[in-house]
């Protein structure tokens, strides 16, 4: 998920983002966005979750894992779900996050460091990616996709190669596997 949030805003709030491409063609699907992950090892462990569920009203505080697994299912046909696991973390309002590009800053206005908190005085949270792996690029319909859509999923690609290279040794199958998956897509012209 690509969005910030105030601190104290319940998980349900962003079940709306991830279902929104869907609805706007009238499709949906039926299970949760995302859920904790956490010490038990349970496989959907609260407090929180990231559904249409509007009866969890659990906050979304820093340092909490959740998974982001939106998906479509065509009963009887196929289903598709992309699962990734995110950690919620604080919003550095500084001139790191402007440089990796998280806050745009328009010209001739002064870094978010600089400027006051919001009238009430909240602190802001985003999502950062934990799960490092490449998307399987042969199961998408690059048509379907918007130009900025189609640049998230480089960019995530990009990351995915800058953070996983130095784990793995030169020329081993799996860098090459690695390599060749986070190649940048190709756009229909």
């Amino acid at each position: 998920m690509r969005c910030w949030m105030t601190e104290n805003t319940p998980g349900f709030v962003f079940d709306v983002f991830a279902r929104k491409s869907l609805w706007e063609i009238g499709k949906d699907y039926g299970h949760g966005t995302g859920h904790g992950v956490g010490a038990a090892l349970n496989v959907h462990e609260g407090p929180h979750s990231i559904s249409p569920r509007f009866g969890n009203k659990e906050v979304l505080k820093s340092g909490m894992v959740t998974s982001n697994e939106p998906g479509f299912y065509d009963d009887g046909n196929f289903g598709i779900r992309i699962e990734n696991l995110l950690e919620i973390v604080d919003v550095k309002r500084g001139n790191d996050d402007i440089a990796a590009g998280v806050i745009k800053i328009a010209d001739g206005d002064e870094p978010p460091a600089k400027k006051q908190k919001t009238p009430e005085g909240k602190k802001f949270l985003k999502f950062a990616k934990l799960t490092m792996i490449p998307i399987q690029k042969n199961l998408i319909d690059i048509d379907l996709m918007t130009s900025a859509e189609l640049d998230w999923l480089d960019a995530y690609h990009q990351e995915v190669l800058e953070k996983v290279v130095p784990l793995l040794e030169e020329g081993s199958p799996a860098m090459d596997w690695l390599v060749k998956s986070c190649k940048k897509i190709q756009r229909n012209m």
